[in-house]
């Protein structure tokens, strides 16, 4: 039995270090082995964002809130979003700050789905529109007819009405959706817009007509209509009208628009219906790469009416020519056909993403509209330096460094050789901590502040508070006279109950600090949670077998004067030896 439960520790240990390697290997494809710091200690980037006009400190609030939840969307990069004045939103984010990451806080991420009634490759009821000449030879489409524009969303249909694409058709057969054929017609929604949605827009022929307040968008049959019989005010705004453009149209959602397509597409011109659908209908948002593809995408949800206007206008349009644009900041992102009827308001947005486009956009999306626009010439950005001074840094990670040093001290002199599976747990969960801390800031945008030390420094008390009570269980139960193998599985089924209880505290209150504190508060309670759950990997799958598998040894088992559980450390006459573990 002993010899069993001995093998058994011992392949418990072996699959426990192989994961710490593979974590490791993680970490090596990162590429990075320096923990990203926080505002207080490395500093990072700051954007000022001046917003158009005099927005309402109510409106102002609402867009700085909407900011925050997109760059702390995780809740432990720590970037920091304030206001002020009455029109000034100031953000900071820690480290080297992407571009993405700047477009992801000044996007305006208007979002709404339009029916296309007109585009350069396709002019449908606009062919007869007279276009004044290009002043841009450039500008003018150079797609051919046989080209599939926007393509780059998917819209599954159901089973029933799928059609499978992977072959390049004629206009009747052609799939809705074949990213691979038309690469480089496709556009990319990986960019951001030409110019910044968040300029102020000014007014052009492509400019929508003015609706009174209380207008709304079309109805699925009016937009339908749309895309047959648009109004002859729109064809000739649409004939008028010239892409590339300087900057977005106002995006009007209550009547027509012309507009131009972003980046690759942005000579792509487009003759939009009113907003058959409103972004605010958007339930849900992520990033990710589909079952069985390579290509991130991203996901949507509708609801709402949305859902039902979404179900009729695919009913409709399903097995035709006709194109349904999704529409964010002014600009067509992707106008793909429906390949079926969609009743569950599922689709989804792909195409040249990458991994930071894609979630930068998604993000965007997911956390909603600003309800305001910030001026073009009133958004700056600088670089700032840390707001503690280096020697705080260096303090928090000495005092860190000393109380792991007598911590593993006090153990090694107390336990003695029971102290070596102290210092080894310790150095264990001291690189464990390590490589999620790289880990996380890697996929996470985890960033290590002051605070975040002092939560993993308590971790350290935690975790050396774990073995104390194990070692004192079995000194306990050698002392009632059993063997030091019986005594290692007695006193870890009293321990372990003791220990699960404490550390769900310690979870619990992580969890109400990261839940419901803001700021450096927030990231204390992370690092709390993430030491006490490194605390239980520990305990469970390395001291306590580490332990199982030196009670083979007579060392241990047989009392030595220098193991810490001789017969004169625990105040007994003799020490039991024998016993089936």
């Amino acid at each position: 039995m002993a010899r069993n439960a001995a093998a058994h520790a011992g392949r418990t240990l072996l699959i426990f270090l192989l994961g710490v390697a593979v974590l490791y290997g993680l970490v090596a494809l990162g590429g990075t082995w320096k923990p990203a710091l926080g505002l207080d200690l490395q500093g990072g980037t700051r954007v000022t964002m001046t917003a158009e006009g005099d927005p309402s400190q109510e409106n102002l609030d609402t867009a700085a809130r909407i900011i925050n939840d997109r760059v702390n969307g995780t809740g432990v990069s720590e970037a920091e979003v304030t206001t002020q004045g009455n029109n000034v939103i100031i953000v900071e984010i820690p480290g080297d700050t992407s571009n993405s990451l700047i477009d992801t806080v000044k996007r305006q991420a208007q979002l709404r789905f339009r029916t296309v009634a007109c585009t350069s490759t396709a002019p449908g009821p606009c062919a007869t529109a007279t276009a004044p000449a290009p002043t841009n030879p450039n500008a003018s489409p150079n797609a051919s007819p046989d080209a599939e524009p926007g393509s780059g969303v998917t819209l599954p249909a159901e089973p029933s009405q799928t059609k499978k694409p992977g072959k390049k058709g004629t206009a009747k057969n052609r799939p809705a959706f074949a990213a691979d054929d038309t690469a480089s017609e496709s556009p990319s929604p990986t960019q951001s817009p030409t110019q910044s949605p968040t300029q102020s827009p000014t007014q052009s022929p492509s400019e929508s007509p003015s609706a009174p307040a209380d207008a709304k968008g079309a109805t699925a049959q009016e937009a339908l209509d749309f895309i047959s019989n648009p109004p002859q005010e729109a064809i000739d705004a649409y004939a008028a009208y010239t892409c590339p453009t300087a900057e977005p149209p106002k995006d009007d959602p209550t009547t027509w628009l012309v507009t131009c397509g972003t980046e690759e597409d942005a000579a792509t011109k487009y003759l939009l219906s009113p907003a058959a659908i409103e972004g605010t209908d958007l339930e849900e948002a992520s990033a990710g790469i589909p079952q069985g593809g390579v290509a991130w995408q991203v996901n949507l949800s509708l609801g709402g009416d949305g859902k039902d206007v979404f179900a009729d206008l695919s009913d409709a349009m399903a097995g035709t020519e006709q194109q349904f644009a999704v529409v964010l900041d002014g600009l067509v992102i992707s106008a793909p056909n429906f390949e079926g009827r969609i009743p569950d308001g599922n689709a989804q947005i792909s195409g040249n993403f990458t991994k930071t486009s894609a979630e930068s956009l998604a993000t965007s999306l997911k956390y909603g509209s600003l309800p305001i626009s910030f001026e073009e010439e009133g958004i700056s950005t600088e670089q700032i330096g840390p707001s503690l001074a280096g020697n705080q840094l260096s303090a928090g990670l000495t005092a860190g460094a000393l109380g792991l040093l007598l911590v593993m001290g006090y153990c090694l002199v107390y336990y003695r050789g029971l102290g070596l599976v102290v210092l080894m747990s310790l150095a264990t969960a001291a690189a464990i901590t390590y490589a999620m801390v790289l880990l996380l800031g890697n996929t996470a945008g985890f960033t290590l502040t002051l605070p975040g030390i002092a939560g993993l420094i308590i971790g350290v008390g935690v975790t050396a508070d774990s073995f104390i009570i194990f070692f004192e269980r079995i000194r306990d139960e050698m002392r009632e006279g059993r063997s030091m193998r019986v005594a290692v599985e007695t006193g870890w089924r009293r321990a372990r109950k003791t220990r699960l209880a404490a550390n769900v505290v310690s979870l619990l209150s992580a969890a109400v600090l990261y839940l419901f504190a803001s700021g450096v508060v927030k990231g204390f309670g992370f690092a709390l949670g993430l030491s006490t759950m490194i605390d239980l990997a520990i305990l469970f799958w390395f001291t306590k077998p580490l332990v199982t598998y030196l009670a083979r040894f007579t060392f241990f088992n047989g009392g030595g004067e220098l193991s810490g559980l001789s017969a004169s450390t625990l105040g007994i006459d003799r020490v039991a030896t024998g016993g089936k573990a």
